[in-house]
């Protein structure tokens, strides 16, 4: 069929139909510092779509709605979690290093899905790593990626 008989959408119509991000399936544990990073984002993005509305900023107005509705149903999930009791033992919110097999010392803390930044030492308690991690204690030998690492300090 000839394009010139099919109605395509104008523009800025594309982005009405901007597909929400998809949300985790695991339960939104956060620490007090991801919660707060939740809030600053929902602020910021309020800001955004305020100036988008003002502005009649369409494609704006699509991707801050769209984030709005990410970061408020991450909002209203959000479970917090307290900082850990002690640091006998591995669990959400520890700091923990380990000497991996080829000599390497990395140090990375155990948080919630959204704050994890793995090149910023913070680790999603669902990752491979951080799942292999929970529980053990110093001393313990675990798998990590293709190799081994040893708990060498948990804070």
């Amino acid at each position: 069929m000839s394009s010139a008989f099919v109605k395509e959408p104008d523009g800025g119509d594309v982005f009405e139909d901007l597909p929400d991000r998809p949300i985790s399936e695991h339960a939104n544990l956060v620490t007090a510092q991801g919660l707060a990073q939740i809030e600053g984002t929902l602020a910021r993005l309020h800001e955004e779509h305020g100036r988008a509305q003002v502005a009649a900023d369409r494609a704006a107005l699509a991707h801050t709605a769209r984030d709005l509705r990410y970061w408020t149903a991450r909002r209203s999930t959000a479970q917090l979690m307290p900082a850990p009791d002690s640091n006998d033992r591995v669990q959400f919110g520890s700091t923990v290093t380990i000497a991996r097999d080829d000599g390497r010392r990395q140090t990375w803390r155990i948080v919630g899905e959204d704050e994890a930044e793995p090149n910023e030492g913070t680790l999603s308690y669902v990752s491979p790593v951080a799942r292999a991690l929970m529980g053990k204690s110093v001393g313990d030998v675990v798998q990590a990626g293709t190799g081994e690492a040893e708990i060498v300090e948990i804070r």
